[in-house]
């Protein structure tokens, strides 16, 4: 019990931004081009609780954990936070801003990943002190759910980035048809997730991504 409340209180801290931040960035980046509506809602904030959602935050990821444990699959984890409210109309191009907006999210992921490796790096590199053990515990948290959030929303299915940046540069007829999957994407995201395919494609890109920050930090393997 007391390790479980040690994971618990260091992953917290790069949990709880790499949500919040990820989500305020799409905010930030729809008032820059044109549509104010996350800001004028105050969404815009690194506060964790104007991002909570109930259901998708906190009920469905301990339901799938359980489920996955009780399954014999592993503590898979999967959830979301409360979406930002953004008016593609109201931005200044909306089929061109919408690809920033929707890539706001994950660079903002990619930039929390780079924090937490750096981090890692001096852990590794300055005199072993008493916090060194939680710091670096906390870094490899922060590098793994950095990495897990931007390759998992980066993947091309509506309402997830990937799919509205897909939306943004396809055709205007194409993106139409596309942008239909939408209100499937998350049964179609979920059945994907536990029949394993998820896992065996996007697995490839995460490996690819963690040895390019193994090069450039000059980690040991």
């Amino acid at each position: 019990m007391q390790e479980i409340i040690q994971t618990v209180a260091i992953a917290a801290l790069p949990v709880i931004l790499a949500i919040t931040l990820h989500e305020a960035a799409h905010g930030y980046a729809a008032r820059y081009f044109g549509d104010p509506t996350a800001w004028q809602e105050g969404r815009i904030t690194a506060n964790p609780l104007k991002h909570i959602d109930p259901v998708g935050t906190i009920l469905v990821p301990i339901i799938i954990l359980a489920l996955s444990w009780s399954s014999g699959a592993g503590g898979i984890l999967f959830g979301w936070a409360k979406p930002v409210p953004v008016n593609f109309g109201r931005l200044r191009h909306p089929k061109q801003d919408m690809l920033w907006v929707a890539a706001a999210g994950p660079a903002a992921n990619l930039a929390m990943l780079l924090f937490w490796a750096m981090l890692m790096k001096l852990t590794v590199t300055l005199p072993i002190h008493f916090f060194s053990v939680a710091m670096a515990r906390m870094a490899e948290i922060g590098i793994l759910v950095n990495l897990a959030l931007m390759v998992l929303n980066l993947f091309p299915l509506p309402p997830l980035d990937g799919g509205r940046i897909a939306v943004s540069l396809l055709p205007p007829k194409a993106a139409w048809r596309f942008a239909k999957l939408e209100p499937f994407g998350f049964p179609i995201l979920l059945l994907l997730l536990f029949t394993g395919i998820l896992s065996k494609l996007l697995m490839p890109v995460m490996s690819a991504v963690m040895g390019m920050i193994y090069f450039v930090f000059q980690f040991s393997g």
